[in-house]
């Protein structure tokens, strides 16, 4: 069986066109512009589902892009299942247009041996319906786990240099040294300096005790904290000639630590910025409180501005979000006993969307930054592109349907949003993983599975 998508704006590559996009089996067999008026091999147009064997999807005025790659996901399997797993979280994310993820190793148990690595796609095989792949965590004696990893499977290695949900801080300088020396893969580092925060916690417990605002957050996690910690993990990746890839920049500062003026595979010092440190500031904590409780913190607007800008100069590779769940008991609690992290993944396409809604961004940009970027930066194999022969992973947008967050159309086990209330102008209406239909205007296929992402050796 085929499936014809016929007549879409596709956005692919720095282009608007309408086309008509063929695929058979799990692949792109054709991309076609102007729309095609006979298939591949055919010599009538198949009118209605599945004549002659081809299955129709008119998508005249609505606009196709390749599918959303995240590449950095905490899905709570194995271990914190309560707070989501690869099947609630998969589903919310193919309803939002992500059709690849990258999970991270904060889980129980932590994922930081290849075995366990293992264990964990295997799950994800059974349950997840988008794409994954697993960063495998370093800790302070698994450097021969580190030095094992199969560029092939994994993203890369990742790094806490300051803690966060999970417990899994690695700041020794010899540490760090060897798997910066030895690494085989990207390094991808959340960059705290745990000094500096304890020196700033210890400063505010003094004047309030335990009832520290949450709007001290970004002072206690502060933009030098942030800068300290990026400076120190781009010195030691120049020094060993590693690819170090910095996870959800928060700060203005960080951002002149990062490769400029060359493409991005050739690059060896990488940013990303994440959709809450584009859309709140530090001013949202009076409203909203511990549920934009993240790490890094939130910061102020002239960082927020110096973000955005960074992204739309390409000096920042890829947008991502950071979905990390938290039960809504747990992120209700207090400053000191509120997990950081919040759910993201449903609304980062429609989010960034809003942006272009606004003039700020391109619909070219956003699949530059969410698709066409991240599959370069990770060297992913036949994904990423709107392009004959690689995997069909598609999702189809109509820009001028708009809907309000609410409860009820929430698709995260966790059961809540930072975004509640906020009404978005475009709407997923389809989602393609592997050629297969997994969503289509709030139905799904859960018969179809997501497969491991392969990555390219060089």
């Amino acid at each position: 069986m085929k499936t014809l998508i016929c007549g879409a704006k596709i956005v692919n590559e720095g282009k608007i066109f309408t086309g008509d996009v063929w695929i058979e089996g799990d692949r792109i067999l054709q991309v076609t512009s102007p729309p095609a008026s006979t298939p591949p091999g055919q010599t009538d147009f198949p009118e209605g589902e599945a004549a002659q064997g081809v299955r129709c999807c008119n998508a005249s005025g609505k606009y196709l892009f390749p599918g959303i790659i995240d590449d950095q996901v905490h899905f709570r399997e194995p271990g914190l299942t309560a707070k989501g797993d690869f099947y609630t979280e998969s589903r919310a994310a193919v309803a939002g247009g992500v059709t690849s993820f990258m999970d991270m190793p904060n889980t129980d148990p932590k994922t930081v041996t290849l075995e366990l690595l293992e264990r964990k796609s295997e799950l994800a095989a059974t349950k997840s319906l988008a794409n994954f792949a697993f960063f495998l965590g370093a800790t302070a004696d698994n450097l021969q786990e580190i030095r094992c990893a199969d560029p092939r499977k994994v993203p890369g290695v990742k790094i806490f240099m300051g803690s966060s949900t999970g417990n899994m801080l690695v700041n020794d300088p010899i540490v760090l040294e060897n798997i910066f020396r030895e690494s085989p893969v990207l390094i991808a580092i959340h960059a705290e300096d745990e000094g500096i925060i304890r020196e700033n916690l210890a400063t505010w417990k003094e004047r309030y005790g335990d009832d520290i605002p949450v709007s001290a957050h970004p002072v206690i996690r502060s933009d030098e904290a942030c800068f300290r910690a990026s400076m120190e993990a781009v010195a030691l990746a120049r020094r060993f000639g590693s690819r170090l890839h910095i996870l959800h920049l928060s700060t203005a500062r960080e951002i002149r630590l990062l490769d400029t003026g060359i493409p991005l595979a050739e690059r060896r010092i990488t940013g990303e910025v994440c959709i809450h440190h584009l859309w709140f500031s530090d001013a949202d904590y009076e409203t909203l409180g511990t549920r934009i409780k993240w790490n890094p913190a939130i910061k102020s607007r002239s960082d927020r501005e110096a973000l955005w800008q960074a992204l739309l100069d390409g000096t920042l590779a890829i947008v991502a979000t950071d979905h990390a769940p938290h039960l809504a008991g747990e992120k209700a609690k207090p400053y000191l006993s509120c997990p950081s992290g919040g759910p993201m993944i449903q609304h980062s396409l429609v989010a960034m969307l809003e942006f272009h809604h606004r003039g700020m961004i391109s619909l070219e940009q956003v699949v530059q930054k969410m698709a066409h970027d991240v599959a370069v930066l990770y060297r992913i194999e036949k994904r990423g592109f709107i392009r004959e022969g690689y995997f069909a992973d598609l999702t189809l947008v109509d820009l001028h349907a708009p809907w309000t967050v609410t409860k009820e159309n929430l698709l995260y086990k966790c059961g809540w949003s930072p975004f509640e209330g906020i009404r978005f102008s475009s709407t997923v209406t389809a989602t393609w993983v592997n050629g297969s239909l997994v969503y289509d205007n709030g139905r799904f296929d859960e018969t179809r599975k997501g497969r491991a992402i392969a990555f390219a050796t060089a």
